[in-house]
């Protein structure tokens, strides 16, 4: 994977970012019987907009980016 497809809000199109300027990210909650829930995400910022795509956890596995 080379690049990943985001959908930019502010131009309203998908735009692609290089895998090297992506960072991975967890986001990680309590949830109400005393787990916890974890999403994985992909962060990136092009033209002064911070985009982000949630994946699931074998992609985020896959990327070589590093973590944020």
């Amino acid at each position: 994977m080379n690049s990943v497809d985001f959908y930019d809000v502010k131009k309203r199109a998908k735009v692609s970012v290089p895998v090297s300027q992506c960072k991975k990210t967890k986001y990680e909650r309590p949830t109400k019987d005393g787990g916890t829930q974890v999403r994985y995400a992909v962060k990136a910022e092009m033209d002064g907009s911070r985009l982000t795509k949630f994946v699931s956890k074998d992609t985020w596995d896959s990327l070589s980016c590093p973590e944020a």
